[in-house]
């Protein structure tokens, strides 16, 4: 069992084109995951000067080239009680903006000629109890009631069976705008449009210390070991990244938690045995605080993933974590019992408290960050959407507005609270059961 990501393991290594290290730039864009690759390329195309730095060796390194694959759109957070919190305007714009992120994606895919098997193949939502039914159900009258959504079905459990060969599920329900696609080659893709286009990746090439140059307004002065370069405009695309100085980026790091998230991936299957274990090869997930998501990729490997522990990522953490997904894979498909498994890694995905995304400038500092675990599709179409506030373009944001963001309670570095946040959800969803 190799201890990486499929992903990143099964794609080209990106090697960024050989260039001089830059004294002053238009832009500086701190992190190369899928919002700092889709800003450059924007911004690149708009003629700007820009430069992405990269702590890490590779592109999409963290998030981005860590996560189960999935391009879904829906929300992280139940619509109905989001509507009732903000009202049925701001929610159904939320929802649709997820709905025009994976556009975004499929959008770049086409133009840039990006081979990472995009396929629109929808999501199913999964309910394990009975109740759930009803739930999803009801979720999804809500959602044709107020003119959000449409393009739904609602399955019980003998249709969930005739799709899913398990006999654990409820129900469904199936989002037919949500996608799929290879990670890794998508940002191998995404990385190469962006240097096309004139952008220059950077890799290791950490940000130490971030400083606005005094007596020079909108120049910034960015620290690496490489040098320092200065910009007129920065972007933070760091996700969780703890690289940097916390005086630099503490702001940011109070406001996200690090939260686990973890994938096996089995050896590959007779492609009549995949066909018979997902029939519409769907993105897969499941209702509850710790779920499980799934997935075939196109040559009948199975990616299965789920919080499993409340834990950072590391390779011992990893190796626990899938041995605790591998359960839950033989508890859902118990004919995979003796299927190997090939690959497990975890990833951190970048959590709000509220689990919605927040983008915004800070002292002229721009920021998009707390994807919450939904960040493939949005992080793509936040890239672009920053990029044209960046060229001063009067765009629409999709999280604009969003009034104070204040910093989450006793968060002050590494997230020691996270095996009692963990101990919580279990409770909740043993409860909710």
């Amino acid at each position: 069992m190799k201890l990486e990501s499929y992903w990143k393991h099964s794609a080209p290594a990106f090697a960024p084109a050989s260039a001089e290290w830059p004294a002053k730039v238009d832009v500086a864009v701190v992190g190369a995951g899928f919002t700092g690759l889709s800003a450059a390329l924007a911004l690149a195309r708009r003629g700007a000067t820009v430069a992405v730095l990269e702590a890490r060796g590779c592109v999409a390194a963290e998030a981005s080239g860590r996560n189960g694959g999935h391009v879904n759109n829906g929300l992280a957070v139940d619509y109905p009680a989001l509507a009732a919190r903000i009202g049925t305007d701001g929610a159904r714009a939320w929802y649709h903006a997820f709905d025009a992120a994976v556009d975004t994606v499929e959008r770049l895919v086409r133009e840039e000629a990006i081979d990472c098997d995009f396929q629109r193949n929808g999501k199913l939502k999964l309910g394990t109890r009975p109740q759930h039914y009803d739930e999803l159900a009801r979720a999804a009258d809500r959602l044709r009631r107020d003119g959000v959504d449409s393009d739904l079905d609602v399955l019980d459990a003998a249709q969930v069976r005739e799709e899913v060969r398990s006999e654990r599920f409820s129900g469904g329900l199936v989002y037919r705008k949500s996608a799929q696609m290879h990670m890794g080659r998508f940002s191998h893709g995404l990385a190469q449009a962006a240097e096309r286009a004139g952008a220059r990746i950077h890799l290791d090439t950490p940000v130490q210390t971030l400083k606005a140059q005094p007596g020079h307004v909108g120049v910034h002065r960015l620290h690496t070991p490489r040098g320092v370069v200065e910009a007129s405009q920065v972007l933070l695309a760091t996700g969780t990244s703890r690289h940097g100085s916390y005086a630099s980026f503490g702001w940011l790091r109070r406001r996200i938690v690090p939260i686990g998230s973890f994938i096996v991936v089995t050896a590959p299957m007779p492609a009549e045995h995949a066909q018979a274990l997902l029939r519409e090869r769907r993105s897969y997930t499941t209702v509850a605080n710790i779920h499980h998501y799934f997935r075939l990729t196109p040559d009948h490997w199975l990616v299965f993933g789920g919080r499993a522990r409340f834990a950072v990522s590391s390779p011992q953490s990893d190796a626990r974590s899938g041995e605790i997904l591998r359960q839950g894979l033989v508890e859902t498909f118990p004919m995979l019992a003796g299927l190997p498994i090939d690959y497990c890694w975890g990833g951190l995905v970048d959590m709000s408290a509220d689990r919605l995304p927040r983008s915004g400038v800070r002292e002229g500092i721009h920021y998009s960050v707390g994807y919450s675990g939904h960040g493939t599709q949005m992080s793509v179409h936040m890239g672009q959407c920053v990029a044209a506030r960046m060229a001063g373009e009067s765009t629409p944001q999709p999280w604009d507005g969003r009034g104070e963001w204040p910093a989450i309670p006793g968060h002050l570095g590494p997230p020691w609270f996270l095996p009692a946040v963990g101990l919580y959800y279990r409770l909740k969803d043993r409860l909710q059961n």
